[in-house]
């Protein structure tokens, strides 16, 4: 599948450029907020402190007996309803074996999340549209040096074979339904549904014999980004 695209839904915005580095690629329908509240530092460091612990297997009564600290109140630090006083934190760093500094490690750290309710992923055009072949694009990369594009692919009783993709990076195909010979290169694979096809999407690819439509299937794209 080729890398240019445009947008033909208001609810795309701009985001990550596409893989060839020639324009702005879609977002989706994604309702999810782009930036998350963080957790207030004591939560945080609760947080941090129970899955240091649970790591370990400590259990809360003996991580409370050897930093000096009463089970109820180990207990208010790690669900962040108290502030522990620095003396605390150097105490239950002692007793876990690790820096101090790692009781911060989740504070302010985002976790970025992409969320397309069924239905609603952004309907783009590229090459192959005018084939039949719709795509619809589910969700996409907010950060990172990895891209990753899923789309759900239809082809219509008015599909026509297209072969001839390339693209950078690697992607997976798994049928949903209907049929296809699809071509890689110079091999062709019969795929219905529940098969599943990864290759390098820098050699040509793409539907060489449609068997039986309409059909459906999921293309997952990753590569690097630009």
């Amino acid at each position: 599948m080729a890398t240019s695209r445009k947008r033909t839904a208001a609810a795309a915005r701009p985001g990550p450029r596409d893989a060839g580095g020639r324009g702005p690629a879609l977002a989706t329908g994604s309702t999810a907020p782009r930036v998350a509240e963080p957790l207030p530092i004591a939560a945080a460091i609760g947080v941090q402190i129970r899955q240091l612990r649970k790591r370990q297997d400590i259990t809360a009564a003996e991580l409370a007996h050897q930093a000096g600290l009463s089970a109820g109140m180990l207990s208010k630090i790690e669900n962040g309803s108290v502030s522990a006083s620095l003396e605390s934190l150097e105490a239950l760093a002692r007793a876990l074996n690790v820096p101090l500094t790692s009781f911060f490690a989740t504070y302010e750290e985002r976790r970025d999340c992409s969320y397309v309710p069924a239905g609603k992923g952004v309907t783009i055009e590229r090459r192959g549209t005018k084939a039949g072949h719709q795509y619809q694009l589910l969700g996409h990369s907010i950060a990172g040096n990895l891209v990753v594009e899923p789309y759900l692919i239809t082809l219509s009783g008015e599909a026509e074979p297209y072969p001839i993709f390339q693209h950078a990076g690697i992607e997976f195909i798994y049928m949903l339904s209907g049929a296809v010979t699809y071509r890689h290169a110079d091999k062709t694979y019969p795929l219905r549904p529940g098969d599943a096809l990864m290759f390098d999407s820098s050699a040509p690819h793409g539907p060489d014999e449609l068997t039986e439509l309409p059909m459906t299937y999921l293309s997952i794209i990753v590569y690097t980004r630009d």
